[in-house]
């Protein structure tokens, strides 16, 4: 069930691994979305409203949960790619340890802290409590998020991307199933939409947790190969950490930005929220193309076959640039009905809230080619072993985003708001492409390039060699 590659053509590996990351990311985006449509639909623009003002530090928190959670599968990537299957083993059993402390102390610290950081991102009065409400309960799946992140993380570090979708899609149609069942039958509101969510992660993670037990044979470990290990820890920590808190960088240009949202009022909140969700949904290729490279370039670092590299990026970056054209044609056609999946039709107001948010959507679509870049070129500098460095990318985003919510928003209004993202994009680009020309000749200097026929594993990962500078 594993997958080499090392071997082949990088296009046709590429398109053959991402498509079933891409499937189950829109069952997860699919979910999601109903989760939108159906606080929209049933409990009104205020409810979305306060689900929409959470989204930042939603994924300011989740976002680094999954950033350490991939940040940990580099090195099972490329052990594996090196055919070194004891030390892999090793590092999925310290993985393993380090989830279960991060997520205790994650659960605890949010789940104190809920009120103190919305009431400091001014959220309205109005959707306040419905904010907090939804914002906790997501926040004490946060082990539930581990649990199901680490493991596919792993399974798509041994080549195999089509296992996790299986369980995500279980996922989805149990999120939905309860999605209506606590909000219409048990009249839980907001935090029915977020207990669906959390439960649906819980099942879906459990299931694949027993999934690989019975049929990954090579993880099957010695007493030796799951005891604690500090140094397996600490490359772990340089590869996850790093990652994580690219993601979260990233998230605090995106609270400030939010904070100028809510201040621009429940319209301008209900239709960024709106326009978030399907932007989400529309960007899910880039997070399988993403997913994709850091196994590909994981596993051809651990393998020493640098050429392949270049090959990969280059054939990855086309196909961004393709779907670019498709989602923004899309959206100038059917951005106003995409916008109204989340409207209630009799709602005062409607045609306001569809037109801005088609505005905010058609936006973000017209520069998804300078989207393609960031997430190309990010994730394969993370799959080659430099996960530090992506951070700076964050590091660019958030100040972009930053600047914007802090100067321009008051002064431009929702205008501000919908350039927010792609000057985002272009500033994370400026750093993210030499970087990883960079990354490369780093490699090369550290390896010189050998017939392929004669490559040999490594006995030592790059991201060692990065660790020490």
């Amino acid at each position: 069930m594993t997958k080499d590659l090392t071997v082949g053509s990088p296009m046709k590996l590429i398109i053959r691994f991402a498509l079933p990351t891409l499937l189950g990311m829109l069952f997860q985006q699919f979910y999601n979305l109903v989760d939108t449509m159906i606080v929209g639909k049933l409990l009104g623009s205020q409810a979305l409203a306060a689900v929409g003002s959470t989204a930042a530090i939603n994924f300011f928190v989740i976002g680094f949960c999954m950033g350490v959670c991939s940040g940990f599968a580099i090195p099972v990537a490329q052990r594996m790619g090196a055919n070194d299957m004891s030390k892999m083993r090793r590092y999925v059993a310290n993985a393993a340890y380090l989830s279960i402390l991060f997520a205790v102390v994650l659960t605890v610290v949010t789940g104190l802290l809920c009120r103190t950081i919305l009431t400091a991102m001014k959220t309205p009065e109005d959707i306040f409590e419905q904010a907090n409400a939804y914002i906790f309960v997501i926040y004490m799946g946060i082990p539930a998020t581990f649990l199901y992140n680490l493991l596919a993380g792993v399974i798509r570090s041994l080549g195999d991307s089509k296992t996790p979708v299986y369980f995500l899609a279980l996922s989805s149609f149990l999120n939905i199933f309860l999605d209506f069942a606590l909000i219409l039958w048990f009249h839980a509101g907001v935090a029915g939409a977020a207990i669906a969510t959390v439960v649906s992660q819980w099942v879906s993670g459990v299931a694949c947790l027993f999934f690989m037990v019975k049929r990954y044979p090579v993880l099957r470990m010695t007493g030796e190969e799951r005891k604690l290990d500090r140094f397996s820890c600490k490359i772990l920590c340089v590869m996850g950490i790093p990652m994580g808190l690219q993601y979260s960088i990233t998230a605090i240009g995106s609270i400030i930005l939010q904070s100028s949202v809510n201040v621009l009022g429940s319209d301008a909140v209900a239709a960024v929220a709106a326009g978030s969700k399907l932007f989400q949904l529309l960007a899910c290729p880039y997070d399988a193309l993403g997913a994709t490279m850091t196994t590909y370039c994981g596993q051809n670092v651990g393998a020493w076959k640098l050429d392949r590299l270049g090959q990969g990026i280059r054939s990855c970056a086309l196909l961004g640039f393709g779907y670019a054209l498709t989602a923004f044609a899309a959206m100038l056609l059917f951005a106003p009905q995409c916008a109204m999946l989340f409207m209630d039709p009799g709602e005062q107001d409607v045609a306001q809230l569809v037109a801005m948010t088609g505005r905010y959507i058609v936006t973000l679509t017209a520069f998804y080619p300078v989207l393609a870049v960031v997430y190309v070129a990010r994730f394969s500098i993370q799959g080659m072993g430099y996960s530090a460095l992506a951070v700076l990318s964050g590091v660019f985003e958030m100040i972009a985003r930053a600047v914007v919510g802090t100067w321009l928003v008051p002064a431009f209004g929702y205008t501000a708001v919908c350039f927010a993202s792609p000057g985002a994009w272009f500033c994370a680009d400026l750093f993210l492409v030499p970087a990883c020309m960079s990354c490369i000749a780093r490699l090369r200097r550290m390896h010189p390039a050998v017939p392929a026929a004669e490559s040999a594993p490594v006995k030592q990962m790059p991201a060692v060699s990065s660790a020490k500078g």
